[in-house]
């Protein structure tokens, strides 16, 4: 429709509107859904694996997010919900909240070891670790470098299952039931391992209608739930920080919230603290736009459904953390908001943008097509736009034109007439109206 929703909520201004249609640029995009979110056309859709895709390997594991719990009222028994996703095609399931209580015992690890730069920020949530990958180059070492509950639960799951079924592991899949649009982009291009052990990202909302239906009508229910309240508590904010059984913590949510966290970070002046966990959807992973039930609403049945669950079920064992759960690299800064790699002409655009932005009447309307007046100066200097695409500078350049279109006339107010050019002694002709 050509309207500027999605521009002022990209947290890294990855959205243009040209030629009235809305234009991502991928190479800044860190998939946080903020645009779908917003959009009231619902013009934007997140990519995702169809379930009908599953049938492209022998054997099908499903990985059901926690908080897929959340979606189903007066839950009281994840069993039911496992049991029903067994029907939709899968042969097996394996719960990624039990990946997370593996994974917070290993964070509890590394942060007693001494080995980590303070504050340690979560890297659970994809879109976080974009974000600072992009905006925040001083804290990507700051990042935990332990691998998701996601990888760590394909892992598991498809080691399992080769010993089940004496299948080779490229015949093994492993489906990840997402919440959100940046799981898939996790899978597709992966932060910290060189490729990911998931073979497919389905959307919570695509399979939510048939999976209830399945659920309706289950003649038996198997005991399959292998997880806990520190697993299952991984689906909303705080649960992640809250199972490191340590104080000196922070979690926030809301990809605004997460900024202005990351900002305090960067500037020193967050305290004394361990661990930071962020979530860029708002209540959680329960807030993402792939799910179908209100944030707030989940995340109230998820804590209803943690008081029948046990504490933990997954440990690690003693010794170290086993080196599979680290990231294979580590965290490297992406220059996509960079200017130019050479620093003189980077530092002559920035005064060229400067200059440009004194030209802009500074209400960051978003007219231009742009989020900010800054930004649109920044198009403008990268040769992207031009000054005019700004109604402002459009129309001050018109009234401009004005103005020398009646100096021009005969001093009366009048434009020059049609066949006679100022200062001839030609006939006149035209209607003679004032300019």
């Amino acid at each position: 429709m050509g309207c500027t929703n999605c521009i002022k909520r990209c947290p890294t201004e990855a959205i243009r509107v040209q030629g009235g249609k809305a234009v991502i640029a991928s190479e800044r995009c860190i998939d946080c859904g903020e645009c779908i979110r917003i959009c009231p056309h619902h013009a934007k859709r997140a990519r995702f694996t169809a379930l009908s895709e599953i049938s492209g390997f022998t054997y099908k594991i499903a990985l059901p997010a926690p908080s897929l719990y959340g979606q189903f009222n007066n839950l009281d028994d994840i069993d039911y919900v496992l049991t029903g996703i067994k029907q939709l095609g899968f042969d097996d399931v394996f719960e990624v909240s039990r990946a997370a209580e593996l994974v917070s015992e290993a964070t509890r690890k590394l942060l007693a070891s001494g080995r980590l730069k303070r504050p340690v920020i979560s890297s659970a949530c994809p879109a976080v670790v974009r974000l600072i990958r992009v905006r925040f180059p001083d804290l990507c070492d700051h990042v935990l470098p332990l691998k998701s509950p996601m990888e760590t639960a394909a892992a598991l799951a498809k080691a399992e299952a080769v010993k089940k079924t004496g299948l080779p592991e490229e015949q093994i899949g492993c489906f990840f039931l997402t919440p959100c649009p940046a799981k898939v982009t996790d899978i597709q291009m992966p932060l910290g391992l060189e490729k990911s052990q998931v073979d497919g990202a389905i959307a919570i909302s695509e399979i939510f209608p048939v999976l209830s239906h399945k659920m309706d009508h289950l003649e038996k229910v198997e005991t399959l739930s292998g997880s806990g309240i520190i697993g299952v508590g991984w689906s909303t904010s705080g649960g992640e920080a809250a199972a490191l059984l340590n104080e000196k913590y922070l979690a926030a949510d809301g990809i605004e919230n997460v900024i202005r966290v990351l900002e305090e970070i960067e500037d020193e002046r967050i305290g004394d603290l361990e661990f930071i966990e962020l979530n860029a959807c708002a209540g959680g992973c329960v807030g993402g736009v792939l799910c179908v039930e209100n944030p707030y609403v989940a995340k109230a049945r998820i804590q209803r459904l943690r008081k029948y669950l046990p504490v933990s079920q997954n440990h690690l064992g003693g010794g170290p953390v086993p080196p599979v759960m680290e990231w294979e690299e580590s965290l490297e800064f992406s220059n996509v908001l960079t200017l130019s790699e050479d620093l003189s002409e980077a530092m002559r655009m920035m005064v060229e943008i400067d200059e440009i932005v004194k030209e802009f009447p500074g209400l960051d309307c978003g007219a231009c097509g742009a989020p900010t007046c800054r930004a649109f100066a920044e198009d403008v200097v990268r040769g992207n736009s031009k000054k005019t695409g700004c109604i402002f500078v459009y129309r001050r350049q018109m009234q401009q034109m004005a103005d020398t279109l009646f100096q021009m006339g005969d001093g009366l107010g009048r434009f020059p007439r049609e066949g006679k050019s100022p200062g001839t002694d030609g006939p006149e002709t035209g209607t003679g109206e004032d300019g």
